[in-house]
């Protein structure tokens, strides 16, 4: 099954709405090709001034598994998408319980680069909200 996109291979809305729906459903294959070869994903938090950087589609599969591993009942509700040529947008509010119980409900985005039809570039930003102890079931 290919992405959704427009007649002539330009990223849509919908595509990344698919994108998201693949987030929610843990699924790092269905990801993947939405992403070029040399992929980038930049994860909110790291060492460095990027967070954690990944590039190429094995490093970007590591790096999805780990946040899933660190919140395996991740969320991203309420996302909304904006494309404007080989740039997009997406918002939405992640919800996560890490494995000590303490949950997380932070609003964030990501900025996509778009090349040929697929996510070249995914960097993702979140509120720095801590934690809250206990779980809960997710409000998204």
């Amino acid at each position: 099954m290919s992405p959704p996109s427009d007649p002539d291979g330009a990223v849509t809305p919908a595509f990344l709405d698919a994108f998201a729906e693949a987030f929610n459903r843990h699924d790092a294959d269905a990801l993947l090709g939405f992403m070029t070869e040399d992929c980038v994903f930049d994860a909110s938090a790291g060492p460095d001034v990027f967070g954690t950087r990944y590039v190429g589609q094995e490093a970007v599969r590591a790096g999805y598994a780990e946040v899933w591993a660190t919140y395996p009942d991740a969320h991203w509700g309420g996302a909304r998408h904006l494309v404007c040529g080989d740039r997009g947008v997406s918002e939405w509010t992640f919800t996560g319980t890490r494995a000590d119980g303490a949950r997380v409900e932070v609003h964030g985005c990501d900025l996509f680069t778009f090349r040929d039809g697929r996510i070249a570039v995914k960097d993702s930003f979140r509120k720095n909200r801590p934690p809250h102890p206990g779980s809960s079931s997710p409000t998204a």
